[in-house]
């Protein structure tokens, strides 16, 4: 069917996804309760809204619309609450972090809702694979031009956020020495990476999407995979590169960022974007994955070779006249405390150093969602 028209909504309004891991607390594996979970959620008062995801290891929650990052993060809180004391009902932990350090994806079952059995049909194995964890932001835009504005000058920021967020450095019980290790599980879908180059809603709408629908293979926005898409439905941008912090505090701060940086890009200040910032994409986005915070990128427009680290103190420096303006400042208080101590990755790290164990790593991460505050240290 045809793409729906854009949705105008009030220009930087915020909505959060998290996709969090469910956790035997006997074992520490991953364990098949969401339908048990979905039950038991749908059954009371839920700060928000609660959705399955692929397989039955995981769940998705999402907030309401917000303007700022005080009611964000004060929603987010009693979403985190809610679900720590259903978790404990059924003896199910509840955590953040971008993949599960030894879960086995053979072991895995796909929830059974039609749209996730096409997608396991289509995908194969990839499908199981896919129980890995990411924070999606929204960012409401005021029409489909401004929404792909933002979306391909956010491209040269797409690092920061998969740096800022990195909590997946295990797989299968092994250091994979990436600080994101879950984007190159994304990476696998022929869907997924960036958008295509166009500034114009109509010339997206009418042109790209128009001829992939007529090739068949997509039917609407969601069969995309993309790092950054538009979501006509909503009137926003979709940022997608996070890994799910260990912490709702985080996952705010992140969101607020995003907020920030689009309140400063629509300014339209900056020279417009252009097919050729994505010449280092590929690099930057791997540079942030691999490193994360000690990487470096290269400008897109000035070809300088960048400290990502730096690059990021530097932009919250630019930003702060905007946080002051949105309410968003404890947040860029927050990222630099992160930029100089280090991502959850860095402290999950520690974490099986100092508990000896894969299984130790998940406790602590359990421990970090169900308790308020930062937990980080030295990168």
């Amino acid at each position: 069917m045809p793409l729906e028209p854009f949705k105008t909504s009030e220009p930087l309004t915020l909505g959060v996804e998290l996709e969090l891991q469910l956790v035997s607390l006997s074992n520490l594996d991953l364990i098949d309760a969401s339908p048990d979970m979905l039950d038991l959620l749908n059954r009371r008062h839920f700060p928000g809204n609660v959705v399955p995801e692929i397989t039955e290891s995981m769940i998705e929650v999402s907030t309401d619309i917000h303007t700022g990052h005080a009611g964000l993060v004060e929603q987010l809180r009693l979403i985190r609450d809610s679900l720590v004391a259903a978790g404990d009902m059924l003896n199910v932990g509840m955590c953040g972090g971008g993949t599960h350090p030894f879960q086995q994806w053979s072991e895995r079952k796909i929830f059974s809702k039609p749209r996730f059995k096409e997608v396991s049909l289509l995908y194969g194995y990839l499908a199981k694979q896919f129980t890995i964890f990411g924070q999606h932001v929204h960012v409401g835009c005021a029409s489909g031009d401004d929404a792909l504005l933002l979306l391909h000058s956010l491209s040269r920021y797409v690092p920061h956020f998969i740096a800022l967020s990195a909590s997946s450095p295990f797989v299968q019980r092994k250091d994979t020495l990436f600080q994101s290790s879950r984007l190159n599980s994304v990476f696998a879908f022929p869907l997924s990476g960036r958008a295509p180059f166009a500034l114009q809603w109509s010339d997206f709408e009418g042109g790209y999407f128009a001829r992939m629908e007529h090739t068949g293979i997509v039917k609407s926005m969601k069969d995309f995979y993309w790092d950054i898409r538009p979501k006509p439905e909503f009137g926003t941008i979709e940022l997608r590169v996070c890994d799910t912090p260990l912490t709702v505090e985080r996952a705010a701060a992140l969101a607020a960022y995003l907020q920030a940086l689009c309140r400063w890009l629509l300014e339209r200040s900056e020279p417009a974007p252009t097919e050729d910032d994505y010449l280092v994409y590929n690099y930057n986005r791997f540079q942030a994955c691999r490193f994360g915070l000690d990487g470096t990128v290269v400008h897109p427009k000035t070809y300088e070779t960048l400290s990502l680290r730096e690059d990021i103190l530097a932009t919250l420096r630019r930003l702060q006249p905007h946080a002051e303006a949105l309410g968003g400042v404890p947040a860029l208080e927050h990222l630099y405390d992160t930029t100089h101590q280090g991502s959850d990755a860095s402290y999950l790290r520690r974490q099986y150093e100092e508990r000896g164990s894969s299984e130790g790593m998940v406790d602590s991460a359990i421990r970090c969602f169900r308790e308020s505050g930062v937990q980080q240290g030295s990168s």
